[in-house]
């Protein structure tokens, strides 16, 4: 006898609530629209990515709206790579730019900041040291299970005879710094691949690594010849970072109130946008 076909309450669906109806201020936002807009909002469960993209369409429509009210007229401007904007998003953009307006950062604001953070404003570290490059593809397994091994026995042969690693890399390295001795010079953020810098950090000094390190270039023999700390930053060299942050950070928040504003006037209805009553605080 065979088995009785699973009933359809017992199938998962692949979204676990029917999208509502998305409206703002009467007009119906389309669940196409929704639907394309989800690619950019990934979430781990597709509902999530739903709402997050009926959110931001619902949004969008709201400040549409707001611009509209008042008869702005769109001025779309051009980037300097000559891209231009579309008559909506230069309509949001004039509408942010004449409703929110918020205060720039004062030195005492600044300086504040810059005496709580002090620890984020120090010149990069730098890092002296030289390598040996074995080779291989990332996709190349045999290649880069040899070129492993290599490296293993290179380490063992340069413990023993730490003088030869200038000769070990003019003869082994597959870097263009073999010719100096494997010597890389000195290595600040960002400068290498992440695997390389992280390894950087933890490698012992003065001496060879006893692991090669693994990159997307293939195995690395390290030597770490001198670590440089960072030097703290005066207060005049950041200054301007620090006022460029605080005023973006004010901003996103003017703006976010004022979309709460709107939202505590308008009738929106399946999407949760935060409402609020109250005027921006500036």
């Amino acid at each position: 006898m065979s088995s009785p076909a699973p009933s359809a309450c017992a199938v998962k669906p692949a979204v676990t609530a029917r999208p509502k109806t998305v409206s703002v201020g009467g007009v119906v936002i389309p669940r196409a629209a929704i639907a394309r807009e989800t690619q950019h909002h990934p979430a781990s469960k597709p509902i999530e990515a739903w709402q997050a993209a009926a959110r931001a369409l619902a949004i969008r429509e709201l400040l549409l709206q707001e611009a509209r009210r008042l008869a702005l007229v769109p001025e779309p401007a051009t980037d300097d790579e000559g891209r231009r904007e579309t008559e909506e998003e230069a309509l949001i953009r004039q509408l942010v730019a004449q409703e929110v307006r918020t205060p720039s950062a004062d030195e005492a604001s600044c300086r504040r900041y810059f005496d709580a953070n002090r620890t984020r404003f120090q010149s990069p570290g730098i890092i002296e040291a030289r390598h040996i490059l074995l080779a291989a593809a990332p996709g190349d397994a045999s290649a880069r299970r040899e070129a492993a091994a290599r490296a293993a026995l290179l380490i063992l042969q340069i413990r023993e005879e730490p003088h030869r690693f200038a000769e070990l890399a003019a003869a082994a390295s597959s870097c263009p710094s073999g010719r100096t001795g494997g010597h890389l010079g000195q290595i600040g953020p960002g400068q290498t691949v992440p695997e390389f810098e992280a390894a950087l950090e933890r490698l012992p000094l003065g001496r060879v690594g006893e692991e090669p390190v693994e990159t997307r270039y293939g195995f690395h023999i390290v030597w770490i010849e001198r670590r440089i700390a960072g030097q703290p930053l005066p207060f005049e060299a950041v200054r301007a970072r620090i006022a460029a942050w605080l005023d973006e950070r004010v901003r996103r928040m003017a703006i976010q109130q004022y979309i709460a504003i709107l939202a505590g006037r308008a009738e929106i209805i399946g999407v949760a946008i935060a409402a609020s009553a109250s005027p921006l605080v500036q």
